[in-house]
């Protein structure tokens, strides 16, 4: 009992010297009068979003940053005019970033609107159009990776998105937009990702994309799987695994050259003049393939270099290279391409003549 008379006796004593001192943590202070209504930043989705995944009906998380100069009362989402949640209680009552999971989103086009009221009965509403793309489903036989360039850097059949090095862009393609390379600037993607279907190191491999050439540099990459050159780690050049498409010349006239590992060495696939394209500014069809049997290069569907080839290594190649040699085939100077790829596809069978010219055709 002592005990608490003294505790008591204390806490009387610091709130007489608080009041004494002139302090008063609770003194009120008029907010003002209430001039505007609610402001809302749509955080997620923004306008013209398209939601890219492998299945039909998945879940998207809303967000939204609200404020308002008083207090708000309410925020409320809708989707394509139906409310599917408002909120009511803030812990700030002039801010507040809102998020909602709604775990039913369809294929199509769809309207989000926020909607923001205030204690005064002001209100308003932000909209933001996106689309949910339906799945892409492989349209030829063995296709197991396809990059469009359509203003991202997405695989639709893995659903995978590209690491990015460098400031590559987009230009007008072939079919709506395409990869335009710059100084040190590529593409990555792992050969292997269980988690989304990603398997490109099958027995037999074929590339087909439509390509305009631009010869600056005179030399540079364009695909690469190959593995790590620990002997060389700055300059790597280990040829005898993967393989290497890239182009070598002048600014006239440029070669395409592809060279593959069979695990023991590497063999060449050099078509010279066959293989060789000039600085025109017209899009060319190209193509190749690597089978147990031989490998080919294609120009429009026609044959420009095919020679037997025993088979290919895939020992360390966990990286396929887009735009550029780096960074494994870098031991040569074949670094980032300038030029304009579009329509990339990957398969996990080598294409018949037949085959590429309906891709080509398509």
């Amino acid at each position: 009992m002592k005990t608490f008379k003294y505790l008591l006796f204390s806490m009387m004593a610091i709130f007489v010297m608080a009041c004494e001192s002139g302090i008063d943590p609770i003194t009120p202070v008029d907010p003002g009068p209430d001039e505007t209504a609610p402001v809302i930043q749509v955080q997620y989705p923004l306008e013209g979003t398209l939601i890219r995944v492998r299945e039909d009906v998945t879940s998207i998380n809303i967000r939204a940053d609200v404020t308002d100069d008083i207090e708000l009362a309410s925020v409320t989402i809708s989707l394509d005019g139906t409310d599917i949640m408002t909120f009511s209680d803030f812990k700030d009552y002039r801010h507040s970033i809102i998020s909602h999971n709604h775990a039913t989103l369809t294929n199509g086009e769809h309207t989000l609107s926020v909607t923001a009221k205030d204690l005064s009965g002001k209100s308003t509403t932000q909209s933001v159009n996106f689309e949910k793309v339906p799945p892409y489903v492989p349209e030829f036989d063995g296709e197991i990776f396809y990059l469009p360039f359509d203003g991202d850097y997405l695989d639709l059949v893995s659903i995978n998105d590209a690491t990015k090095v460098g400031n590559p862009s987009f230009a007008d393609g072939k079919i709506q937009k395409a990869y335009l390379g710059a100084a040190d600037a590529y593409l990555t993607f792992p050969t292997k990702d269980e988690s989304k279907g990603l398997d490109l190191l099958g027995t037999e491999f074929s590339a087909a994309f439509w390509y305009k050439l631009n010869s600056s540099p005179d030399r540079a990459g364009i695909l690469v799987i190959g593995p790590e050159d620990t002997a060389n780690p700055t300059a790597m050049n280990n040829r005898n695994h993967g393989f290497r498409f890239f182009r070598e010349g002048s600014s006239t006239k440029q070669t395409f050259k592809l060279n593959a590992g069979n695990g023991t060495s590497d063999v060449w696939f050099d078509g010279g003049d066959n293989a060789s394209l000039a600085n025109t500014g017209e899009w060319v069809h190209i193509a190749f393939t690597i089978s147990n049997s031989k490998c080919a290069v294609y120009f429009n569907g026609e044959v420009v270099k095919e020679d037997p080839f025993t088979g290919i290594s895939w020992s360390g190649c966990d990286i396929l290279s887009i735009g550029s040699g780096a960074p494994r085939f870098t031991g040569w100077s074949h670094f980032s391409d300038r030029s304009l790829i579009d329509e990339l596809r990957l398969f996990n069978k080598a294409l018949t003549q037949a085959e590429i010219k309906t891709i080509i055709a398509n």
